[in-house]
């Protein structure tokens, strides 16, 4: 046996009687009422007291009652010192009631004491606490040797599986208790996890809102700056201004998809794809078997597919845009490729660059996929592959 096991207190759980059902408990109440009730009785009943020796007799077993229930406190702060010295003052009750000639009491507290100091103190403690009781009610008992043999070893054997079956009961406790904490912990870390991907999401639809508008306003001031006669391209600010207004209310209803989105009713990327494309002049091609995408994943196709469309229609007007969705195992892809644009290389390669497609970046690598974007022969691509 382990020397920690000798030396170290029962749990606390064991001994402050955690886990004990309620009906348990209440016929353990009831157990010690009536054997408190009889104690009482057979020893003022059974004994010719009067005037004092009533008095002392009563006093004695009050006593010893408070002197248990104050054991039974020390034990469960675990006060070793505190807990010797009453378990040897019940024990030296019990030597009193059996000078006295009330041996019931006596051996009862003998008992008791004998059990409880296997139950509630250290192993290296208990042992010889117990040792001491047995061997006194071994003493005073002169009958047969042979039943007191029996009961004695029949009591420490007792002691010893009252003690397990408090240590099992606490262990019980302890591990219910730390289930308990982990299902805490984990909603609390789920709930943390949900609050940063929708507070991703709406920084990826504000960021890719008023990037579009950026590219508007500028356009506007532009306008104004270069005219002399504002009438003359009222059409066109009056138009950007259109545009601006229409990116915000974009910006709001990507903002309410993307909570939606979270909370699991979305349409299907195909269909958003579709849209995003028709309103932006894309081709689409869709390839392989079309499969079920979690949230997360919808969301990343989705953003990336935003940010990349954004980013051509800014940095390269004109351009020819394909947008490709492929289907592969274990994953999902999107290609995204403009060519023929007014762009020059330098802007084409800062369009790969900005906070859009880095936070697109950070949110593949997240979901353990991956985000690729720069310059090609043709223009500019951006290839995102995340797994479903």
């Amino acid at each position: 046996m382990p020397l920690n096991s000798w030396t170290s207190w029962p749990l606390r759980e064991s001994l402050a009687r955690e886990g004990i059902g309620g009906t348990r408990l209440w016929i353990g109440r009831a157990v010690r009422a009536l054997v408190v009730v009889g104690l009482v009785w057979t020893t003022l009943s059974g004994r010719n007291f009067s005037g004092w020796g009533l008095v002392a007799a009563a006093a004695g077993m009050a006593g010893a009652l408070l002197a248990f229930r104050s054991f039974f406190r020390m034990t469960l702060a675990r006060r070793l010192l505190p807990s010797i010295g009453l378990f040897f003052l019940l024990e030296g009750a019990a030597l009193a009631f059996e000078l006295a000639g009330a041996r019931t009491p006596a051996i009862v507290l003998w008992c008791a004491c004998a059990i409880l100091a296997m139950e509630r103190l250290p192993l290296s403690v208990a042992v010889p606490c117990s040792a001491v009781a047995l061997g006194a009610f071994a003493v005073v008992n002169t009958g047969n040797w042979w039943s007191t043999a029996a009961t004695t070893a029949g009591l420490a054997l007792a002691g010893y599986v009252v003690r397990l079956d408090a240590e099992a009961r606490g262990n019980s406790q302890r591990l219910l208790a730390q289930e308990r904490a982990a299902r805490s912990a984990e909603a609390e870390s789920a709930a943390l996890a949900e609050r940063g991907r929708i507070a991703r999401e709406i920084h990826d639809v504000l960021a890719h809102s008023l990037s579009a508008q950026l590219v508007h306003l500028e356009a506007a001031r532009q306008l104004i700056q270069r005219s002399p006669d504002l009438e003359a391209d009222r059409d066109q600010i009056l138009e950007r201004v259109v545009a601006c207004r229409g990116m915000a209310r974009e910006g709001l209803d990507g903002t309410r998809e993307a909570l939606s989105a979270l909370r699991g009713d979305m349409i299907p990327v195909e269909d958003f794809l579709r849209r995003l494309t028709a309103a932006e002049g894309a081709r689409l091609d869709v390839a392989g078997e079309r499969r079920t995408m979690s949230a997360e994943a919808g969301l990343a196709v989705r953003r990336v597919a935003q940010e990349a469309l954004t980013n051509a229609r800014k940095h390269a007007p004109g351009a020819r845009v394909s947008v490709r969705l492929e289907y592969a195992d274990g994953g999902v892809g999107l290609e995204v490729r403009d060519s023929g644009g007014d762009g020059t290389p330098a802007e084409l390669a800062r369009s790969g660059s900005g906070y859009g497609l880095l936070g697109m970046r950070e949110r593949a690598e997240l979901l353990g996929g991956t985000l690729e974007s720069g310059p090609d022969e043709e223009g500019f691509v951006v290839r995102l592959r995340v797994p479903v």
